[in-house]
């Protein structure tokens, strides 16, 4: 038995009679329980023991069972090994752990943050490339052939805009996106011949891949914004955990050069600084009177409606940008009017979190409802920004709230914008541009040019300019900016995500080298789970900003009748329909008609909506589980404390009035209390 194995091993008497059932229910228990060996608390001697016990008695295992039990042992080692090396090699771990311990977690959050962005749009353009550029080279789409004969009634005369004042500026087409005009970097390059003559339909494909890429990032965003919820959520907001567990488990005993060394100890002081931050801000909230709380909500309201303020302005001057840069086409100020409108987003975006910083700072705020106040507004700033510049867009190239006769008759400014998407992925390229050239120029023209001021000369204005705080909202709002117009044209600019992981590519090591070398570090350190979750809750609410006016333009928008994939079609979505008729069988089309009918849309959202209160009561349930179980251990460690005192009791000499055990904070309180 595994106890006659164990007393061989150890040398150790064996135990009394009494315990014989005890070993009889565990080895009957081992025997039939399914669990694998490997995970039981055993050495290896008994794990074979166990083995050969649940063999069935007089079947030996066959050559093949043995062969194939050696393989899958290899074969999850060989897993764990290539685990271990994936972890060990990936895409900037040295980094992310040396900022990590120098600045924080909050710090390392966002270069985390940058890795996961060009993960989302290598798979983007991973996806993009294997169903429509590598079909479409590999069919040849047809040639353009002669132009339509297709005469637009436009007012007064007016004719259609074939181009734009002409620059023979290779760096500027090049800014511009002119020097792509006629390749597959544009929408207009897409070409492909009737659907009843190929097999594999390309525009099917085109229209599907901006949608699946959303999806995909969406359930990416999804599942990453669920690892990062902040544990408080979970354990109540009057949890807290023990430095006591920090201090005495914090170090790793396997470090072993000096340069590992100091990063751990930054890292621990850095943890420390955030537990004992909070700590402090917690006792001065439970020591506030009402008229302090009283006061404490007016300053935050009052602070709430000064930068809402701002950010109505910030809109109204973006909306009007926008609208003078595409009604205004004069020669003299193309230059000019080319990057106005990404000119004015840029500025607003750069000095609304500076504000927003500002005004947060001059309160007491802790340090993470300080930055995650700062997020909030700066997420409105951003997705105001980007709407309003949709919203300028469409009412410029697509007449919403105009009346035009070319719009009337075409559904699209056709008599200004021949190929309406060109012109909006061209804008999209722009504003993705300027922002990279943006970043770039503020940290060798700003930020290193500071810093060398500052440490050459010395004085009380060199002292209180000092080298630039790195702003976590500020750098947030940027990259999630870049994203989102990223998704936006996805079905305007399809290698707009090529683009864009170079550019978070570079960005990486351009904030690497602004934090390392230009940036001082924050003076109030903050928590990584409650950064990692709005850095999540940010990036989905810029999915889907980009999601709707896509959804909205693939289903009731008129294609451009002069280039394109849906030049025949009254919308891009048209195509679904006509492909359903043309491949599928009738019983095939009834099913998804019915699929898209009321008569099952309607069961679906009943059953939809009994799921989601069979999840609310679940979630409830064990809201109120956990809750008891935390009553449970406080009572538990109360009965311990008695049992204690109980003890001290005993053991103490008759008579005397000193207990030699210790003193539970319960009577501690009581004797306080009576005192």
């Amino acid at each position: 038995m595994l106890r006659q194995w164990s007393v061989q091993a150890s040398g150790e008497p064996e135990p009394e009679p009494a315990g014989e059932e005890l070993w009889e229910q565990e080895m009957e228990r081992l025997c039939s329980s399914q669990e694998p060996v490997r995970v039981l608390p055993y050495a290896m001697v008994d794990k074979r023991f166990i083995r050969q016990l649940r063999e069935p008695e007089g079947v030996k295992t066959s050559c093949w069972q043995q062969w194939r039990r050696r393989q899958q042992t290899a074969g999850r080692r060989l897993g764990e090994a290539a685990r271990r090396l994936a972890r060990g090699c990936g895409l900037w771990e040295g980094a992310l752990y040396e900022i990590g311990g120098l600045f924080g977690t909050g710090i390392q959050s966002y270069f985390t943050f940058l890795r996961f962005l060009l993960l989302l749009n290598l798979l983007t353009l991973l996806l993009t490339t294997s169903f429509v550029l590598l079909p479409l080279t590999w069919l040849r789409p047809p040639d353009r052939g002669p132009a339509l004969n297709f005469t637009l009634q436009c007012p007064g005369g007016h004719q259609p805009q074939t181009g734009v004042p002409k620059f023979n500026n290779l760096l500027w087409n090049v800014l511009t996106g002119r020097a792509f005009n006629n390749t597959y970097l544009f929408y207009g390059a897409y070409r492909a011949g009737p659907e009843s003559s190929s097999i594999y339909s390309i525009r099917l494909a085109y229209l599907l891949s901006p949608l699946a890429c959303l999806l995909l990032c969406f359930c990416g965003i999804l599942r990453q914004m669920v690892k990062g919820l902040p544990q408080k959520m979970f354990l109540g907001q009057d949890y807290r955990s023990p430095l006591s567990a920090k201090v005495f488990s914090s170090w790793d005993f396997c470090i072993q050069g000096q340069e590992a060394a100091t990063i751990k100890k930054h890292e621990i002081s850095n943890e420390f600084k955030v537990e004992l931050e909070e700590g402090r801000h917690l006792l001065m909230v439970q020591h506030q009177t009402r008229a302090q709380r009283a006061c404490h909500l007016l300053t935050y309201l009052r602070v709430n409606i000064l930068i809402g303020l701002l950010v109505v302005g910030a809109i109204s001057a973006i909306f009007w940008a926008t609208k003078y840069s595409q009604d205004n086409k004069e020669e003299s100020l193309f230059l000019l009017l080319q990057y106005l409108p990404p000119g004015v987003i840029a500025l607003v975006n750069f000095l609304g979190p500076l504000l927003f910083v500002f005004l947060v700072q001059l309160e007491n705020y802790p340090p993470n409802t300080e930055v995650n106040l700062t997020l909030i507004w700066c997420v409105v700033l951003k997705l105001a920004s980007l709407g309003m510049f949709s919203f300028s867009l469409g009412q410029t190239l697509l007449c919403f709230g105009r009346n035009k006769t070319s719009c009337e008759s075409y559904g699209y400014n056709a008599c200004d914008y021949q190929c309406w998407e060109n012109s909006v992925g061209v804008e999209l390229y722009k504003l993705s541009i300027f922002n990279f050239l943006l970043t770039v120029a503020f940290t060798f023209l700003v930020s290193l040019p500071r810093r060398l001021l500052v440490e050459r000369f010395s004085g009380r204005f060199w002292a209180w300019l000092d080298r630039e705080e790195f702003l976590l909202p500020k750098n947030v709002l940027d990259i999630v900016e870049g994203q989102t117009v990223t998704w936006m044209g996805l079905f305007y600019c399809p290698l707009l995500p090529l683009l864009n992981s170079i550019f978070v590519f570079l960005t990486f090591y351009i904030k690497k080298y602004t934090l390392l070398r230009n940036s001082r570090a924050s003076p109030r350190p903050f928590r990584a789970s409650s950064t990692i979750f709005f850095f999540q809750l940010v990036l989905i609410l810029g999915l889907l900003l980009a999601a709707v006016p896509l959804g909205y333009v693939v289903s009731s928008i008129r294609s451009s009748w002069d280039c394109g994939l849906f030049t025949n079609y009254s919308a891009p979505w048209q195509v679904v329909p006509e492909l359903v008729a043309l491949r599928l069988p009738p019983p095939s089309q009834r099913i998804l008609h019915y699929l898209g009918s009321h008569a099952f849309s309607f069961p679906l959202l009943i059953l939809l909506s009994l799921v989601l209160t069979v999840c609310v009561s679940q979630s409830q349930a064990s809201a109120r589980a956990i809750r008891g179980l935390r009553k449970q251990l406080v009572w538990q460690v109360q009965e311990k404390w008695h049992l204690v005192d109980d003890l001290s009791r005993l053991i103490s000499e008759p008579g005397s009035g000193d207990s030699l055990g210790p003193e539970s904070p319960h009577s501690r309180g009581t004797l306080h209390n009576l005192l």
